[in-house]
This record gives C-alpha cells, structure tokens and sequence, in this order.
C-alpha cells in the first residue's frame, strides 16, 4: 500500500515570556529583547500537525481525521489556548521559545500515539519552527 503524508492545521493562543533563570537580567534582555518584557506577550500560534500512513484500501484514508483532530485537541489545544505557556509544568524547566513549544507539542502528541511525520509551529508571519523528531 502507498502512504501519505497528510498535515493538519490548528490555532491557538498563548502567552509566554522569554527568560532564562540561567541567565542574568543583562543576558536575558540582551538576548531576547522585547521577548523579555516581565508581563510576557501573546501570539495566534499555529501548528501543523503531519501523520503518515499507509492508504486503506476500503476507506481511501491514510489515518482516522476525527482520531487526529481529537489527539491534538485533547493534548494541545484544550492544555495551551489562552494560557500563559510559562505557568504550565512543561515549561518549567524550558523556556517557552518557538523551538521548545513545537518539541513539547510532538512529545505530546507522540504520547497519543499519533504517527507524526512532523510539527510545525508559525509563531509569527516570519517565524516559523518544524520539528521531526530525534
């Protein structure tokens, strides 16, 4: 059987502050600018969700969309949407960059056993972060 590639979109939106408690307050306004700002910024996040699977001959889908659109909801979407990303326990220890969230995003959904090919995460029109995984 061929397999497809299908990728889902979704949107939500956080809150985060940039800060490092690794770092001095020097440091962190150095390297993050704006980002570091003390009562934090939000974004209109969006993911891209991508799943691989083979082509099932009876049904013509590569994988159950309603499994997939429940997985991200359940894992993400309910977990992130207008919450500030810094209180949550995920990002206790990290710090809540592009980077991190689209790596905590496919632990996530990995968890739900979902066949991830890939997470992409737009934080802005220019920013954009894609994880595939180790």
């Amino acid at each position: 059987m061929p397999s497809v590639r299908l990728v889902r979109r979704y949107v939500f939106s956080s809150a985060h502050r940039l800060h490092s408690a690794e770092l001095s307050p020097e440091e962190n306004a150095r390297l993050y600018g704006k980002c570091n700002n003390p009562q934090g910024h939000g974004h209109n996040y969006a993911i891209e969700v991508a799943v691989t699977g083979p082509v099932d001959a009876r049904t013509g889908f590569c994988c159950d969309l309603t499994a997939v659109d429940s997985a991200v909801r359940r894992a993400v979407l309910d977990r992130f949407d207008h919450q500030d990303l810094n209180a949550l326990p995920e990002f206790a220890r990290l710090v809540p960059t592009g980077e991190n969230i689209a790596r905590v995003v496919w632990d996530k959904l990995i968890a739900e056993g979902l066949p991830l090919t890939s997470v992409r995460l737009q934080e802005t029109r220019d920013n954009f972060f894609e994880y595939r995984g180790d």
